[in-house]
């Protein structure tokens, strides 16, 4: 019995040492592969830390389109409409910053009359459901919506937002891997702790994102001869769809919509200030 216990011991520590080994490894690849890719944005000029190409972007935007639109019932059938929105969109392309964007927009009103939302994919392909575009009292509102989605593309946010996905996998499965005892079922659970840390972080990045998209989207407006204050009219109607049954800012991928007002007007003022 004695042989055992001690032979036993050992291959207990070895084994732990070796998980903490690995999750080192882990860690330093995949800070080392996000921090180490970095590319200039086309249009902002900001660095960002992006590992995909544009042209895998806008590959990935037009394999996925066809099942984004049928998971929200497909295209609208009402050609006019269609024809509206796609003439917005393309007037905020055309006359602004972003018509020097290597992107091939399309711009698609969905039959879904349930979701009220709006979203882009990477490379240009962007959508609203008819719930929202229902709800809308203005073309200037349209093109707020719109406009706050070409954000979305210019500023490569999915690019971004896959890149740091992937520090944050990689990150906690080596949490999960240092913590984790054969022998010791409670650090079973390390893993959950690590996804929930993992996705407030990510939540967080998420928040940043709209609001960058809701100052770019400002400055798309008042390019293309929209009033932008029709923007903080689609916060109002965001917010009554809402129903008052939002979760809190700081658990929610969007902030809410009556904190996204204040920035909306800075980013008027501040634009209108830069044409005068």
């Amino acid at each position: 019995m004695a042989y055992r216990r001690q032979g036993g011991m050992p291959r207990r520590r070895n084994t732990l040492g070796g998980t903490v080994l690995i999750a080192l490894v882990m860690v330093g690849f995949a800070l080392c592969k996000y921090y180490g890719t970095v590319q200039v944005n086309p249009v902002t000029k900001e660095k960002q830390r992006i590992s995909m190409t544009i042209d895998q972007e806008i590959a990935i935007g037009l394999q996925s389109a066809p099942s984004m639109a049928n998971q929200h019932g497909g295209l609208h059938p009402d050609r006019r409409a269609q024809e509206l929105v796609k003439q917005v969109g393309q007037r905020l392309v055309d006359n602004t910053i972003a018509s020097i964007s290597p992107y091939k927009y399309d711009f698609h009103l969905l039959r879904d009359q349930r979701t009220v939302n709006a979203f882009a994919l990477p490379g240009g392909q962007i959508f609203i459901t008819a719930a929202l575009y229902n709800r809308l009292e203005s073309e200037d509102q349209l093109a707020g919506v719109l406009g706050h989605e070409i954000g979305h593309v210019i500023e490569r946010h999915s690019a971004e937002r896959m890149a740091k996905q992937e520090l944050i996998q990689g990150l906690t499965g080596a949490a999960v891997m240092a913590t984790y005892d054969p022998y010791n079922p409670a650090t079973q659970r390390s893993g959950e702790v690590a996804k929930y840390i993992g996705n407030l972080v990510s939540m967080k990045f998420g928040r940043d994102q709209e609001l960058e998209s809701d100052d770019l989207g400002v400055r798309l407006m008042i390019e293309a001869g929209y009033q932008p204050e029709a923007l903080i009219g689609v916060m109002k109607i965001l917010k009554a769809a809402g129903g008052g049954q939002r979760q809190p800012e700081f658990a929610s991928t969007h902030p809410d919509p009556e904190n996204r007002v204040e920035r909306i007007q800075e980013a008027i003022d501040k634009y209108r200030n830069q044409a005068l």
